[in-house]
């Protein structure tokens, strides 16, 4: 099996900055994507930005330009650096991973979660 493990999350203020990681770890043949997503009180879970094996980066417009979302695919990790942070980025965030944990090509790819880390930021 796959394990994501999250850190980095905690209070800050309106203006501040935090940095996340997610470690995933177990069988890991190949990994597509890795990325972040966040659910607020009340919302749907929402995609945050997602860092590709090939290396290519998307993010959700709210966040565009205030975080930074990276990887490094030898050592299954992702960071997301959050800067100029608003109290409507407070909310869970989930590391979130696809994964390949079969030898072969035709294996499947699996999604995975970790168990979420608290953001909060006060105005």
């Amino acid at each position: 099996q796959v394990q994501l493990v999250e850190s980095g999350g905690g209070l800050v203020q309106t203006g501040g900055s935090l940095r996340l990681s997610c470690a995933a770890s177990g069988r890991i043949s190949s990994l597509y994507a890795m990325g972040w997503y966040r659910q607020a009180p009340g919302k749907q879970r929402e995609l945050v930005g997602l860092f590709t094996g090939s290396g290519e980066t998307t993010y959700a417009d709210s966040v565009k330009g205030r975080f930074t979302i990276s990887g490094d695919n030898a050592k299954n990790l992702v960071y997301l650096e959050m800067n100029g942070l608003k109290p409507d980025d407070t909310a869970v965030y989930y590391c979130y991973a696809v994964i390949r944990s079969g030898t072969l090509t035709s294996d499947p790819y699996n999604d995975y979660w970790g168990q979420g880390t608290q953001v909060t930021v006060s105005s």
